[in-house]
């Protein structure tokens, strides 16, 4: 029996993942595998790409056989060039940690109180009550001079 090593593709239109696969040549794309050995989702930026070395070494020992797109995330894993016997590649990119998002209780807090929704209505009794205000000072120095 054929073994490859070959992916498994996975997610939406447009929106593709992959499984790296163990499976007999015979199958079909997405058909039954002997064993999943890691993961390639080339959406996100950079690709995230999780291959377990130990597994990979070996069904690559035993005679597997990987198809093209897998030999070329093994080459970027360092993995073939460990079978191989030659010097490993630079590190892969890793995606950087983005900071969490600030709770809606922490962005009020800072900003201070906001105060109520204000209606159409409650909108003209606060001018009124500011105007009343406003010529209760100017009154007020009338009367002391």
């Amino acid at each position: 029996m054929a073994v490859k090593i070959k992916l498994k593709r996975l997610g939406k239109i447009r929106a593709p993942h992959y499984r790296i696969i163990v499976a007999d040549s015979r199958t079909r794309r997405d058909g039954r595998a002997i064993e999943e050995i890691g993961l390639y989702h080339p959406v996100q930026n950079p690709s995230r790409i999780e291959v377990d070395a130990e597994r990979v070494a070996y069904w690559l020992g035993v005679g597997a056989q990987p198809t093209e797109p897998v030999l070329a995330i093994l080459k970027k894993t360092g993995d073939w060039q460990k079978y191989k016997g030659e010097p490993a590649p630079a590190p892969l990119l890793q995606p950087e940690e983005k900071a969490a998002r600030p709770t809606f209780d922490a962005v009020s807090a800072e900003d201070g109180p906001k105060g109520e929704a204000i209606t159409q209505k409650a909108k003209k009794s606060d001018k009124k009550d500011d105007a009343e205000k406003a010529d209760a000072p100017a009154s007020a120095e009338s009367t002391e001079a």
